[in-house]
């Protein structure tokens, strides 16, 4: 945690309200994002229980499983998962453009986005699509055609939430806290509801208030995919063993009525969450986006495009592992982008060049002389130096705050090495 947040964090604890930590938006939104809620049953691996998904405020599809510890439940809900999200993102299909100048290229025109609550839910959806990509549709245990698929593009919506300057897949608790500083632990920030008590508290009521209201697992059920051990204790269990007496009992009504309470008790988890997702949706459109979100946009869009072909022309899914060659890779290629997207930040927000300028890393100057062919050859290597310590570097440009050249040298060569 830097010096200038920890001072906004203790500047929102006094003030009772989250204060901004950057001043432009450093994530692309999209105008239709789809927006998915899971559930999962407590004590089990990548058991889903219950999910709400969709691309508006008003069109809320909600799938649950009634006993998640059945196999052929499970992706009968993958199933119905996939009707939705492939949906989706084939919609994206029909639209494209042509990218780059000196090798043109066709690619979609847009690209779909993925919203889930928090960093759990990406692990969620992370081992979804590992359950689910490598199921066969014909055989024994034969899944829909649709549920391999579904679990390649999971897979490359997580695999790409890795990826520093993306944004296919966005956790919002994360998107929100990277913006504002709230008076709370990045621990607690965790809680959606408790972030956007801080970000965004009802009238009246201060953010620490606020965020103390939303921790109450009645008023505010936890954004998923655990849930709150009371309600585990209290009415989940009965309704599933209803389901199961019902079931034992030849189904029919009661199993149609245990069933529908089931779906009643996880609509009362989901819906405050869906409420709080699309909140959040609309504060973080009310920030300007940065000058290089656009571009960082574009790269999600030719991945986007390179991931559709792949899957068309027949190509295998992901690997379980990487191989030690292809992590390395993998590894340097984001490290490189990582530092790329903090400069960029840098450049298009003034509030976190000013973090870098405390610690030295940028600072702020004039060019009146440059050299650009000057080299230095004191260390192993012959490499551009600028001719004294005192000037800006030559590739500083007038009336800029530059980053200093020292971590860029650092950083390449962290970069280039295996």
């Amino acid at each position: 945690m830097s010096t200038l947040t920890s001072l906004a964090r203790a500047i929102a604890a006094e003030r009772g309200a989250a204060q901004p930590a950057c001043a432009v938006r450093h994530l692309h939104i999209s105008e239709r994002p789809l927006v998915f809620i899971p559930l999962a049953l407590a004590g089990e691996a990548n058991a889903p229980l219950a999910a709400m998904v969709g691309d508006s405020p008003r069109a809320a599809h909600m799938l649950t499983v009634a006993e998640p510890r059945d196999r052929d439940q499970r992706f009968a809900f993958a199933a119905q998962l996939a009707a939705i999200v492939l949906r989706y993102i084939e919609s994206y299909f029909g639209s494209e453009e042509t990218a780059g100048t000196r090798e043109p290229r066709i690619r979609y025109a847009d690209a779909p986005q993925l919203l889930v609550p928090n960093p759990a839910g990406v692990a969620f959806t992370r081992l979804l699509g590992r359950s689910t990509r490598f199921r066969r549709t014909a055989g024994p245990y034969a899944v829909a055609e649709t549920v391999p698929v579904l679990g390649r593009w999971l897979t490359f919506l997580t695999e790409r939430a890795e990826h520093p300057a993306s944004s296919l897949m966005l956790a919002v608790t994360d998107a929100l806290a990277l913006h504002w500083a709230t008076g709370q632990s990045p621990v607690e920030d965790l809680n959606l509801g408790a972030l956007l008590g801080w970000i965004d508290p009802p009238p009246g009521r201060t953010g620490a208030q606020a965020a103390a209201r939303a921790e109450d697992p009645v008023r505010c059920p936890p954004a998923g995919p655990a849930t709150d051990p009371t309600f585990d204790n209290e009415v989940l269990e009965a309704r599933l063993l209803a389901i199961r007496t019902a079931r034992a009992t030849g189904g029919g009504p009661p199993m149609q009525r245990a069933t529908a309470a089931l779906t009643s008790a996880l609509a009362t988890q989901l819906e405050p969450t869906w409420t709080l997702m699309w909140r959040a949706v609309d504060l973080l459109r009310g920030l300007p986006a940065g000058n290089h979100v656009a571009a960082r946009w574009d790269h999600d869009k030719d991945a986007f495009t390179w991931h559709a072909n792949h899957l068309r022309d027949g190509g295998p899914p992901q690997p379980r592992r990487d191989g030690a060659v292809s992590a390395a890779r993998r590894l340097a290629g984001l490290e490189q982008v990582q530092a790329e997207y903090a400069a960029q930040r840098a450049f298009d927000d003034p509030l976190v060049m000013a973090e870098h300028r405390m610690t030295g890393e940028a600072f702020a100057g004039t060019v009146t002389a440059a050299e650009p062919g000057r080299v230095d050859g004191s260390g192993r290597r012959r490499v551009l130096r600028p001719a004294s310590p005192s000037r800006p570097p030559t590739w500083c440009s007038p009336g800029r705050v530059c980053p200093s050249p020292r971590p860029r040298a650092r950083i390449r060569r962290r970069a280039s090495s295996p």
